[in-house]
């Protein structure tokens, strides 16, 4: 086999080694320095891209070894990034979570994308475009970028927040518009009649890939969940993960929706499950790489230096971009009840141009509905506004700071968030009594287990449990432990145990630990790891039949607990544990002579 055989058999292997190779160093230096990780993706990939050394570098040389020049098919694999994004977005919702947002998509989404669009075809009509060009780029550009919204959210922890909610429920509506912007643009240069047509059988196409999606979501995927969930075969369940991510997002595709409504659905779906936590850290690493992959794709696109020939009309056209659509997004944000200081920094937070464009006005260029010259400057606008988008959020957050704090959302309209809860991991004996006492006393938890059966048996019985892989050090992305008042770790593997101890006490500092321990040894690594509080099992079960040994020898029961309660306040100070002494007082030790 030839060395061109190879590389026809492996495309863009070049490029997935440089990007793996970027991401391993670039994501630790962002995280280490606080800086924001789409910035730095888009600023990499415009040095890396065609327009940046690849301008410079000679074919053969060091420096084209770290070029990437096939821009499209780079972009066509980070599309999954969007996709993986949106699902792991669905499952963060719920069916009823999604309907109580139903004003939000469809009423503010609706007047921002409608307002949004005929200011700037406007603006685009005033310049000399025709009615339909003039329309198309409106529409396009009132779109913003799914995944560079979500992401800075995401880096901000503001995915729950007003301003998150907000943002997503005009996003959602965007991806929903994608479709007939799609078939307008195709057929926005025939009659009336068949462009009618066309919008209506899109529309006939999405309800059944929908309708389809639900019923094989809760006939096959929730049942095969099940079973694989009950074999704990983690390359199983991450196949099955993927299986349906990637199904449902070329389902959609194929009915002619985007792929990521296709994922956003399937997330949906499995977010009314027991294993949606598991899905989520089995889907976790896949997004976070390919999403960074999609804004080093977004950055390749951008040549920076256009700013040097038209150093004036590029930067005007990329704030009159951002002018437009975040004085738009705030006066609709504020018109629905939400505060200054959310309606300023979600405006500015959606300003910037989305993927979609980069779509749309291909399309358009195709079909001869723009000018080669006008569709090339729109598009560098596009990139530009992106690459501008995280320090564009930045000035929002700062700006909405100087505002009074905004009213909180009707309950109606807000998205239920789990804060002030007790999350218990594992869910065995131990767990389930410690479940007990808290239904008990009104407590609210969240206990995750990986015993398929029984999560699926408490679950179905209303319990908080959900199946999740609880030794994993991690302890399950997505908040769980972010706004709970205590952990309590009842795993009966050590090592695991252990291993989450360590992780929430780096990743969360201060927040109260218990856990159970088999013996003071396990109890005295456990306390090392950051446990606050321990309980060695063989400890207590020696404690207790030492207190009614004594009883049973003729002690008095009060002269026996006394015993029994100094002997375990000793332990427990020898493993370093806070206790909880007995009042002071004589005691009748009632010894027999």
């Amino acid at each position: 086999m030839t060395t061109s055989e190879v590389h026809i058999g492996l495309p863009l292997l070049r490029e997935l080694l440089l990007f793996c190779a970027i991401a391993g160093i670039l994501i630790p230096l962002v995280r280490r320095f606080q800086f924001s990780q789409v910035l730095a993706f888009l600023i990499v990939g415009a040095a890396i891209g065609p327009y940046g050394f690849g301008s410079i570098s000679a074919p053969g040389t060091w420096l084209d070894v770290l070029t990437i020049r096939d821009v499209e098919g780079t972009r066509e694999i980070a599309e999954f990034g969007v996709v993986f994004l949106l699902f792991t977005l669905g499952l963060e919702l719920s069916v009823n979570a999604l309907w109580s947002m139903r004003r939000w998509v469809f009423g503010l989404g609706n007047v921002q994308i409608l307002i949004t669009s005929l200011l700037i075809g406007g603006v685009a009509w005033q310049f000399g475009n025709s009615a339909a060009t003039s329309a198309v780029l409106g529409l396009a550009l009132a779109l913003s970028s799914t995944a560079i919204v979500m992401q800075l959210l995401a880096e901000r922890r503001e995915l729950g927040s007003q301003v998150g909610r907000a943002s997503f429920a005009i996003l959602l509506m965007q991806d929903l518009m994608v479709v007939p912007l799609l078939v307008l643009v195709d057929k926005v240069s025939g009659d009336a009649q068949s462009l009618g047509f066309a919008l209506l059988l899109a529309a006939l196409k999405a309800v059944l890939a929908i309708a389809l999606i639900v019923l094989l979501g809760k006939r096959v995927a929730q049942p095969l969940f099940q079973r694989v969930a009950a074999a704990h075969q983690a390359d199983a369940f991450m196949a099955l993960t993927l299986l349906v991510t990637l199904g449902t997002a070329a389902a959609t595709w194929a009915a002619g929706l985007s792929l990521a409504l296709g994922a956003f659905l399937a997330g949906l779906l499995l977010a009314e499950t027991a294993y949606r936590h598991q899905v989520h850290l089995t889907i976790e690493p896949f997004k976070g790489l390919f999403i960074g992959l999609f804004f080093l794709a977004v950055g390749m696109g951008i040549d920076l230096r256009v700013l040097l020939d038209q150093p004036v009309w590029i930067p005007l056209s990329v704030l009159g971009l951002f002018g437009i659509k975040a004085v738009v997004a705030a006066l609709a944000m504020r018109g629905f009840g939400l505060g200054w200081a959310t309606a300023i920094e979600g405006g500015l937070l959606l300003g910037q141009g989305g993927e979609f464009a980069f779509i749309v006005i291909g399309i358009a260029l195709v079909k001869g509905l723009l000018a080669p010259d006008v569709g090339q400057f729109m598009l560098l606008v596009v990139g530009f506004s992106m690459l501008a988008a995280p320090l564009v959020a930045r000035l929002g957050v700062l700006l909405g700071q100087r505002v009074a704090p905004a009213p909180a959302v009707g309950a109606a309209d807000a998205i239920p968030l789990l804060a002030g809860h007790v999350l218990i991991a594992g869910y065995g004996r131990v767990g389930q009594l410690l479940g007990d006492i808290f239904d008990r006393e009104g407590i609210p938890y969240l206990a995750i287990d990986r015993d398929a059966p029984r999560v699926a048996h408490l679950h179905a019985a209303g319990k908080p449990v959900f199946f999740g892989d609880a030794e994993h050090p991690d302890l399950l992305p997505g908040g769980l432990a972010d706004n709970a008042l205590a952990v309590i770790i009842t795993l009966d593997a050590p090592d695991a145990a252990i291993g989450i101890a360590r992780a929430l006490s780096a990743r969360l500092p201060g927040l109260p630990v218990l856990a159970r321990a088999r013996d003071e040894a396990h109890a005295m690594a456990l306390r090392e790891a950051g446990v606050e509080r321990v309980v060695p099992e063989t400890l207590e079960a020696a404690l207790q039949l030492s207190g009614h040994a004594l009883e049973a020898i003729g002690f008095t029961t009060e002269a026996a607990q006394h015993c029994v309660q100094m002997e375990r306040e000793a332990r427990m100070v020898e493993l370093g544990s806070p206790t909880t002494r007995m009042r002071p007082g004589p005691v009748d030790l009632g010894r027999p002579t």
